[in-house]
């Protein structure tokens, strides 16, 4: 697959400032030390984003760029002699035929919808998925793309026979050391002296992505109830961590280790690129035909309001209306009163707390379609101010759980979610002179699919590890060069 990498001087935000660095305590001209910390055994647990996926796909450069593996070199420098191994993919087109089939249709494989497709287009497997994993056959890299908390000590996640059920994972099928194990099982049997886990993202991530399509769990600790685009339970997320923490120090009684708190979800660009209020520019002529294709509906929600139906509040936040400034979209709003007695249906106009998802973006620049106007925009095009609540409650949950935890087990704690912040700011993360920040594209941080970041952004990730290893174990890793990995990467 050819590949252009647009340089960070070649996209128009990433302006040149001084040649400082965001990271405080700079590390590179000091005498490389592991400190209290033994880097000799390395092992990576996590999700997508220890994976290195990135663009819509697990691909071969990608996993080169993991944050795990640009670890695994700066500890080399202190003493970690070992090969750090990742479960890597064949090529860098993906590796599989059809992933969304393969795990039982689970919402997470799903390809974006943007035009054009931006994510690598699949090369055909081998047999069995290209498995290369088997017994005796272990990876130093154990993020598995599509894992929830409670995957990670699930038996039978990594089995092939399980896919079509979706109780199975073909990431984890590829390269689990059998099909009865477990991604912990499998971590711990390695022994390793230090470790990384981050894992609770895809908990509330699928749900988010989905327009909120799923249930928020919370209170249910049987996540084998749980459908694929659920949030899960705050306890049900801990208590897996603990498990890993306690596991792990059971495997090697001295290791030691840095664990990731959960960044907001919808603060990555796949749902603050497009504009809570996209629709502008509308002719006089326009804005006269609109209001009146809605005149009957904002009609029919004044008989509602007449009969007690809904009260003024939600009379005012349905009503549709179209002017010649910012306008709202049009979505369906599945929480708002069932009207369809009525003939009504559940439409109003995003508002500026709604967040318009990445995928929207075809619909609303489709003037045939005219989504968002003409035609409302479905409900998973939009995560509503409701259920964005329900996202930042569960993450806000998990990272008191997971500081917690760092504490009672004197790990080092990584503020991926404070870093997310920092990133999402105008002034960004400035690194030997340029400029990052959580912008679309522009922002050079994050790949293609809006949810991961790319090279460069991983490198960030990196780095954000090191300095809290560094702080708690009084080691001297030095940083990663972020402006020496990749950058926005068109197929």
């Amino acid at each position: 697959m050819k590949k252009i990498i647009l340089s960070a001087f070649a996209i128009s935000a990433l302006s040149l400032v001084s040649c400082n660095t965001d990271f405080e305590r700079d590390v590179n001209n000091m005498t490389v030390s592991t400190g209290k910390a033994d880097f000799s055994k390395f092992v990576s647990v996590g999700n997508s984003l220890t994976s290195g996926f990135r663009d819509g796909a697990l691909y071969l450069d990608g996993q080169n760029e993991s944050f795990p593996s640009m670890l695994a070199k700066q500890m080399g420098l202190a003493g970690g002699t070992q090969t750090f191994t990742q479960p890597l993919m064949p090529n860098n087109v993906g590796g599989f035929t059809d992933l969304f089939a393969a795990s039982g249709n689970t919402e997470f494989y799903g390809k974006l919808t943007l035009s054009p497709t931006l994510s690598p287009t699949p090369s055909a497997p081998g047999a069995n998925l290209d498995v290369i994993g088997g017994a005796g056959k272990y990876f130093n890299n154990m993020g598995v793309p599509g894992a929830k908390s409670f995957h990670l000590v699930t038996p039978g996640y990594g089995s092939a026979a399980n896919l079509a059920a979706g109780k199975a994972n073909p990431y984890f099928v590829r390269f689990a050391t059998s099909a009865t194990t477990t991604v912990l099982a499998d971590a711990a049997a390695q022994k390793p002296s230090f470790y990384t886990l981050w894992i609770g993202n895809n908990d509330v991530l699928s749900y988010a992505t989905s327009g909120g399509s799923g249930v928020d769990r919370k209170g249910n600790l049987d996540p084998s109830t749980y459908g694929s685009n659920d949030i899960s339970d705050p306890n049900v997320v801990a208590n897996v961590i603990k498990t890993v923490i306690t596991t792990l120090k059971t495997a090697n009684a001295n290791s030691k280790g840095a664990i990731a708190n959960i960044p907001y979800v919808t603060s990555i660009p796949y749902f603050t690129t497009v504009p809570a209020k996209p629709i502008t520019g509308l002719t006089a002529a326009q804005i006269t035909q609109l209001n009146g294709a809605y005149a009957a509906y904002n009609a029919g929600l004044g008989q509602a309001k007449a009969a007690n139906l809904i009260t003024e509040a939600e009379f005012n936040q349905r009503i549709i209306n179209f002017n010649n400034g910012l306008n709202g979209a049009v979505i369906v709003d599945k929480d708002l009163t069932n009207l369809s007695g009525l003939g009504l249906p559940s439409l109003r106009q995003t508002t500026a707390n709604d967040l318009i998802l990445l995928p929207a973006l075809t619909l609303l620049r489709d003037t045939t379609v005219k989504g968002g106007t003409a035609t409302p925009l479905a409900d998973k095009y939009v995560l509503t101010e409701k259920e964005a609540a329900k996202v930042i409650a569960a993450t806000d949950a998990y990272n008191a759980s997971i500081s917690s935890l760092a504490t009672a087990n004197g790990l080092a704690l990584v503020d991926a979610n404070a870093k997310m912040k920092e990133l999402g700011t105008t002034s960004g993360i400035q690194y030997n002179g340029v400029k990052y920040t959580a912008s679309f594209i522009t922002g050079g941080t994050f790949s293609l699919d809006g949810v991961h970041p790319n090279g460069r952004g991983y490198a960030i990730i990196a780095n954000t590890f090191i300095k809290a290893i560094n702080n708690t174990y009084f080691s001297t890793l030095p940083f990663v060069d972020i402006n020496a990995y990749s950058g926005v990467t068109f197929p």
